[in-house]
This record gives C-alpha cells, structure tokens and sequence, in this order.
C-alpha cells in the first residue's frame, strides 16, 4: 500500500509543480510581454480542474504516508525528529500555499487587470517556488530527514 500511496503522492506532485513551473516561466512572461491578463485566466481555467484534484491528492496521500512512517497527528509540529520536522515543514508550506490561493481567488483574480498583474505575479512566483521546495523537502525523507 505505501508504495501505491507514494506513486499517487508523486504523480499528484508531477501535475501541481510541473502545471506551476509551467504558469511562471512560459504564461506568466507571455502575459506580463503582451499585457494580456486573458492569457493567465486561460491557463487557470484548464489546469484548475486538474491542479486542485491533485492537490487535494497531495495533502490525501501525505497525510497517509505520515502515518506510516510513524509520525501521527500528535507529532505534527514536534520537529523532534528529522522525518517529523519534513513533515511539519511541508504542512506550514501547504498552509503558505493555500493562504495565498485563497488571497488570490478573493481578491486579485476577480478584478483581474493590467494594473494588479504584478500582485498576482508575486503570488505566481511564491506557490510556484514554494511548491518545488515541498517536492525538494520530500526527497529527503528517503534519506531520513534533513
């Protein structure tokens, strides 16, 4: 089962970094060059309805292959071992990620313009960036932790 669970986990992670990497350096710098904020709603468009599912995989599957390396809910936030420290990173780094989707659904994609592009640029470049040190962090589990 561990293993099925680490596939799910890092096909999930192939779509929600590699759908990210592709927003900030191929979408992203289209959209800024031809001042068309169309073509980021575009891509948000297509890739939500795979990226959210995948995500919501992300945080499924982790949580599960927590568990089985030992580390329960009462561990979280405990940083007393290196593989409960990879975790409890990784959970704050989700909680980053989700704060800033949730600014950003609320209050820049709704009134999306020229102007407030460079608002949602950062917010592009931070879960993009956050999203590939979760997946760096969760390389080091297999050697134990940190």
């Amino acid at each position: 089962m561990h293993h099925i669970l680490l596939i799910i986990h890092l096909v999930s992670a192939t779509v929600w970094v590699g759908g990210h990497l592709i927003l900030c350096f191929r979408y992203l710098p289209q959209a800024i060059k031809q001042k068309n904020t169309a073509i980021i709603s575009d891509f948000e468009s297509k890739f939500e309805p795979i990226g959210i599912p995948a995500l919501i995989l992300l945080l499924i599957t982790g949580v599960f292959l927590s568990f089985q390396y030992g580390i329960n809910l009462s561990n979280w936030f405990s940083f007393s071992q290196p593989i409960e420290t990879i975790v409890s990173i990784k959970l704050i780094i989700l909680a980053s990620i989700v704060v800033l989707a949730i600014h950003a659904r609320v209050f820049i994609i709704p009134s999306l313009s020229i102007k407030s592009l460079p608002s949602l640029m950062w917010h592009i470049i931070l879960v993009t960036s956050l999203s590939v040190l979760m997946l760096v962090l969760g390389t080091f589990v297999r050697f134990g932790g940190i």
